[in-house]
């Protein structure tokens, strides 16, 4: 296969996973899904895990060592080891704009590209919006995203509650999400396996805070207690993170 023709496939998988597909597409979009595209992959293809910005330890007591040993170099490389196999096994044609129809129907490689681009994509984001070196005085945002979560929850007190309800409650695998919209409001999402909220048809928004809630996240620790796991992962959030992300355009 051709660099051009990897580049192109790559391409066509995030827009896929971004849900930009309908109707013509915009150089404003393009630029977008160029963005992703350089941040999850290396120059060309194959797609590669990128290097966790800490220790394994670093995140201690809240997550432990043993389960971002686990998370991290063996589900998220999976996720990268099978992407690639499916982008590099797809033979198929097709135009930017119909890749999003692509994406649900046959052939097969298609569903594959884009469950686990959205496990390479979700990931990625979720290593940077955990904080190393947790301390035990309060962690709680500043900033655009604080007066964001203020004017759309009534206070930071009140989000976190709401969050968590909805991370606990969530069946199954899945993620929970603060997002915002085209005018900077905030809202919480819920998305199952790894789906995220750029790739809904329906209520969708730019992530700026993630949160797994696959029993691998935390089961190693935690066992059955999600409710536990979502407590001790607010000690964690990297809140600098999720403002820039809320600020960027």
């Amino acid at each position: 296969m051709s660099d051009n023709r990897r580049d192109f496939l790559r391409k066509s998988a995030l827009l896929g996973l971004t849900g930009l597909a309908s109707g013509l597409i915009g150089k404003e979009s393009l630029d977008k899904i160029e963005h992703v595209s350089e941040s999850l992959s290396s120059e060309g293809n194959p797609f590669t895990l990128p290097k966790l910005p800490y220790a394994y330890n670093a995140l201690e007591p809240f997550i432990d060592k043993q389960t971002m040993e686990i998370h991290y170099g063996k589900h998220h490389q999976a996720y990268v080891d099978k992407l690639n196999a499916a982008v590099n096994s797809t033979n198929m044609d097709f135009s930017l704009s119909d890749t999003a129809k692509c994406a649900t129907i046959e052939p097969s490689s298609l569903p594959a590209i884009r469950n686990n681009l959205g496990g390479h994509y979700n990931h990625s984001l979720f290593w940077t919006l955990l904080k190393p070196n947790p301390t035990v005085s309060a962690n709680s945002p500043s900033g655009k995203i604080a007066e964001a979560i203020t004017k759309k929850f009534g206070s930071f007190d009140t989000f976190k509650k709401d969050f968590s309800d909805h991370a606990a409650k969530l069946f199954g695998s899945g993620w929970c999400w603060l997002v915002k919209d085209d005018a900077g409001n905030v809202r919480i999402l819920t998305t199952p396996n790894q789906d995220n909220p750029l790739m809904q048809l329906g209520e969708r928004g730019t992530p700026v805070l993630a949160l797994d809630v696959w029993e691998h996240a935390y089961y190693l620790k935690y066992q059955n207690k999600r409710a536990d796991y979502i407590s001790n992962w607010w000690n964690v959030v990297n809140w600098e993170k999720a403002e820039q992300l809320y600020t960027q355009k």
